[in-house]
């Protein structure tokens, strides 16, 4: 096909997508099959997030983050020599990571106008440093980027909210009820996708490689469930009064001891624990 007929039709897609996953799905194949005008279609990704309105921006992210995951899995299933070479850079993986910056300034404008768009690019972000899609360094940079920008803002808070928003920054009634639905739909889809992990470990069994580029360690045997452990070990809280007490209930309900002293003694001792 001629690049300028990819352009044209590629951006036609850009602008009927929505937060369905036929949607995505389809401008996901479309950007997947005609890879070899990759530059032509980035170049379509990038116009788009700047000209396009601001639900139509976070579209294109959520198009990006089904788009990574697909590249990444086609990397990973590749079989023969001539796959593996054309997908050594993940496709369109190496594109969002060396423009990140760029589209989520786009994606995410100073000021009143990108605060729709600031909870679901975070949500993206955490979830693109969660799988390893794009180096965790590059996504501490964007949130460092994000979070500092109401104490740079802050001092024009007031003279921001004194000026009228142009047209294209408004949004009438109709497209805030479709956002809102919209919304619901992909966050539905993220919490689906938190969970669905493979966790066997039995050698005769090749389940999916998972779609990574930066593993959490360096040893051979990383495993799903390696990543799914050190995810949890992230959110877990210090120990504190909170657990002593939790296992203070526990021990009374299994063994009827009286004292919360008692309770712990007892917990740390059956450990091997010397008190």
């Amino acid at each position: 096909m001629d690049p300028f007929e990819v352009r044209m039709q590629f951006i036609q897609f850009l602008r009927r997508l929505n937060a369905s996953q036929q949607s995505i799905q389809k401008v996901v194949s479309y950007a997947i099959k005609n890879f070899e005008c990759k530059d032509d279609i980035w170049d379509c990704i990038i116009e788009e997030t700047q000209k396009g309105s601001i639900n139509s921006r976070i579209n294109i992210l959520y198009f990006l983050d089904s788009l990574c995951e697909t590249c990444l899995m086609v990397k990973s299933h590749s079989k023969s020599e001539s796959s593996r070479a054309a997908s050594a850079n993940g496709l369109y993986v190496e594109l969002v990571t060396r423009d990140l910056n760029r589209i989520i300034d786009s994606i995410v404008p100073e000021g009143r106008q990108g605060l729709p768009n600031l909870v679901s690019t975070k949500q993206i972000l955490e979830n693109w440093r969660s799988k390893r899609y794009i180096d965790p360094q590059k996504i501490d940079d964007v949130f460092s980027s994000l979070d500092s920008r109401p104490k740079i803002a802050s001092s024009s808070t007031a003279e921001s909210l004194k000026r009228p928003l142009s047209p294209q920054q408004t949004l009438s009634r109709n497209e805030v009820n479709k956002r809102i639905e919209q919304d619901r739909e992909r966050h539905k889809r993220l919490r689906e996708r938190r969970w669905v992990q493979p966790i066997s470990r039995n050698p005769s069994f090749q389940p999916p490689q998972l779609a990574s580029f930066y593993p959490l360690t360096d040893g051979p045997e990383e495993v799903p469930i390696d990543i799914e452990f050190e995810n949890e070990w992230e959110t877990t809280s210090d120990w504190n009064e909170d657990d002593e007490d939790a296992i203070a209930e526990e021990d009374q309900l299994a063994f009827g001891s009286s004292s919360k002293e008692d309770n712990k003694i007892s917990f740390l001792s059956r450990r091997g624990v010397k008190v």
